[in-house]
């Protein structure tokens, strides 16, 4: 029997079920644990990792059998759960845009979301980042009556571990960043009517990141990452000066590398807000996304640690005064954080084990 299986974006070793198996890991036990791998050969997991693909009779096996379900994603197809069985729904972000049942009004097929219901009700603990994400969580997953764990995200625990700037200093050697240059991290969220319209290939982007580069000059790198739902179908040559990196396994070491983030409205504003590093914001499509396709839990133009840019020359103009920008949002960038990242000290991934895994020894 497996003891825990783990689940992150359906088979990638990162996010808050990889800072859960490595606490686990680091408390010793005599535990089986299982990963959920895209691929038979994925390299990314650690050595001597245990790996199954999902939609594998296997994979289904080792599901029904586990003891502990650590999953950041819904797991519909891939999960009956039986009695006994603990299912940890880590999540994968604070919301700015609206999420799960929340968000039901806004698709063709309202009726979907009933049914989602019934997989909110399988959950046993649910991972809160911090208070705005608990009251968030009530009406979002309508029908979840378990546990919210307001800990802090585990995934979040390294960019404050002491192993930090060491961290840091490795990835940018690997991504081959010289001493010195600027590193620029662009993240822009998924466009939900492009996705479940026109299929993952419709993604296009709407910023020239190969005229930012160049504009940006050798002493810069730009790091392009896309969200992991278009980032296969979507991903294309962009030149030598833009590094896609939408591949790389875990954007918590990106945002270690990182010097400054540029995205919209993607939970990767929250997360890198624990940096204290410049945040810009590539809001193009603001009114129509914000109005029409999602909606928006808190006043985004109100509260975000950095200035909304509207078109390319904005957001280089932003890029270029760095450091006036960071003087401007500095009270704006503190407030952000006291709301949103008081949770992440480095011990998250220490809360969530002491409260969930009580059973295993």
């Amino acid at each position: 029997m497996t003891d825990v299986v783990y689940n992150s974006f359906n088979g990638r070793y990162s996010d808050n079920p990889r800072a859960l198996h490595e606490e686990l890991l680091r408390r010793g036990g005599n535990w089986a644990h299982l990963w959920t791998a895209s691929r038979p050969d994925a390299e990314a997991f650690p050595p001597g990792t245990s790996t199954i693909v999902p939609g594998t009779r296997e994979h289904a096996e080792a599901v029904a059998g586990a003891k502990y379900i650590v999953a950041n994603v819904e797991m519909r197809e891939h999960l009956v759960k039986r009695p006994g069985m603990v299912f940890l729904q880590t999540w994968h972000g604070t919301a700015l845009k609206r999420i799960g049942y929340d968000n039901r009004y806004v698709h063709a097929n309202p009726a979907g979301f009933e049914r989602d219901v019934e997989e909110y009700r399988r959950w046993d603990y649910l991972i809160s980042p911090n208070a705005f994400t608990s009251g968030i969580f009530h009406s979002a997953f309508r029908g979840f009556d378990g546990e919210i764990l307001e800990t802090g995200y585990p995934r979040n625990d390294v960019l404050n571990s002491p192993e930090r700037d060491a961290i840091r200093a490795r990835v940018r050697s690997a991504l081959g960043i010289e001493d010195g240059q600027t590193v620029v991290l662009y993240a822009p969220t998924w466009r939900d009517n492009l996705y479940h319209e026109q299929g993952p290939g419709s993604f296009e982007l709407a910023l020239d990141v190969e005229e930012v580069a160049r504009r940006l000059g050798d002493d810069h790198v730009l790091l392009l990452r896309l969200h992991f739902l278009v980032a296969e179908a979507a991903a294309r040559d962009h030149g030598d000066a833009v590094r896609d990196v939408s591949a790389y396994e875990d954007i918590r070491d990106l945002y270690l590398a990182a010097d400054v983030l540029i995205t919209d409205y993607s939970s990767a504003m929250f997360d890198f807000a624990i940096t204290g590093r410049p945040l810009l914001f590539f809001t193009y499509d603001l009114q129509h996304y914000r109005d029409e396709m999602r909606g928006f839990y808190f006043d985004f133009e109100a509260e975000a640690p950095g200035p909304l840019c509207m078109d390319m020359d904005e957001l280089l103009s932003a890029l270029a005064d760095i450091a006036g920008i960071s003087r401007a949002y500095e009270a704006r960038y503190a407030a952000f954080r006291e709301r949103y990242c008081s949770l992440d000290d480095g011990r998250a991934a220490e809360r969530v084990v002491d409260r969930v895994f009580t059973e295993l020894g």
